[in-house]
């Protein structure tokens, strides 16, 4: 079952309209995430709002918003205030323009959404929006309103559907030149760029995600579930890393251990992560009874192992 859609509305190009939901392509949900915990009870952290000066817990209805003019100053906003500056949402995007992919420079790219035609109707207008970008290569440039604020989307085609990517206005991108400025000029000789690229080649592959591996997550889940077992948690060494002193010979060094680490490298399938594996490997003693535990069902933990 799809998740709920984060905004519904209308798609428009010039005088075609057809119905649309906006549904969030990624999620971070199962990811392990830690509570702040007590040390000596157990107990979770309670964060409450309190006045910086007198030290007093403060009511939800007394807080306001406040823009820092400097250390001691602030411009107080209301609730009203802001909602008299919100955009409405006009459940449109509008399609502004048509742009090239490779136009797009990728910092300004944010996040990316799934989207869909919405409803039964709509589906023979949404289908020559999304054939035609696909047939002239290009990406739509539009507007959508979410959270009150207005913001740019590139629609391109998707399978049967459209990815819209939020981008970022320019006031949001850092100049690049503030950080390269100091970098120094290198004179690259043909020998090195000659040793890099076959490097580059011996390493060449296609993009892969099931490749790959969030060894930090995975290993999360190793010490909770060693610590669940009651088993003895031991530091494992961490690698040092090595001054290049002779680039040339790093880089040939490099070829030959690429070599040999592909010549013992035996054959094997894509690791993929078992879906639906959900649960640690054993429950949690000493804490509520089953018939109670059974009663609130706990948020399920991701276990991701190799299937």
């Amino acid at each position: 079952m799809a998740p709920r859609a984060n905004w519904k509305g209308f798609l428009r190009l010039s005088l075609v309209t057809c119905p649309v939901a906006l549904y969030p392509a990624t999620s971070e949900s199962e990811k392990v995430s830690f509570n702040q915990l007590n040390r000596k009870t157990g107990h979770r952290i309670k964060y409450a709002k309190v006045d910086a000066d007198t030290g007093e817990e403060v009511a939800n209805e007394d807080i306001v918003k406040g823009y820092k003019v400097d250390t001691d100053t602030f411009i107080e906003v209301t609730k009203e205030e802001l909602e008299n500056v919100a955009l409405e949402s006009t459940r449109t995007i509008e399609i502004d323009e048509f742009v090239d992919r490779s136009e797009i420079d990728p910092r300004y790219l944010i996040r990316p959404y799934y989207l869909t035609p919405d409803g039964k109707v709509g589906h023979d207008a949404f289908a020559v929006i999304r054939e035609t970008l696909r047939e002239m290569n290009k990406l739509a440039i539009g507007r959508v309103v979410l959270t009150n604020r207005e913001h740019i989307i590139a629609l391109e085609p998707m399978d049967k559907g459209l990815m819209g990517t939020l981008l970022r206005y320019p006031y949001e991108v850092r100049s690049a030149d503030e950080y390269f400025d100091d970098i120094q000029d290198v004179k690259v000789t043909k020998d090195m760029l000659d040793l890099a690229r076959h490097i580059v080649n011996q390493k060449a592959g296609h993009f892969e995600p099931d490749k790959f591996e969030d060894q930090y997550e995975t290993a999360l889940l190793d010490l909770i579930n060693q610590k669940r077992a009651g088993k003895p948690i031991t530091a494992k060494e961490r690698p040092r890393g090595e001054n290049v002193v002779d680039l040339m010979d790093a880089l040939r060094k490099s070829i030959s251990g690429a070599k040999a680490v592909e010549e013992s490298k035996p054959a094997k399938k894509a690791r993929k992560v078992a879906s639906g594996q959900k649960e640690m490997l054993m429950p949690i003693a000493g804490k509520k009874p089953a018939k109670e535990a059974a009663a609130k069902k706990p948020a399920a933990k991701p276990q991701r192992k190799s299937a």
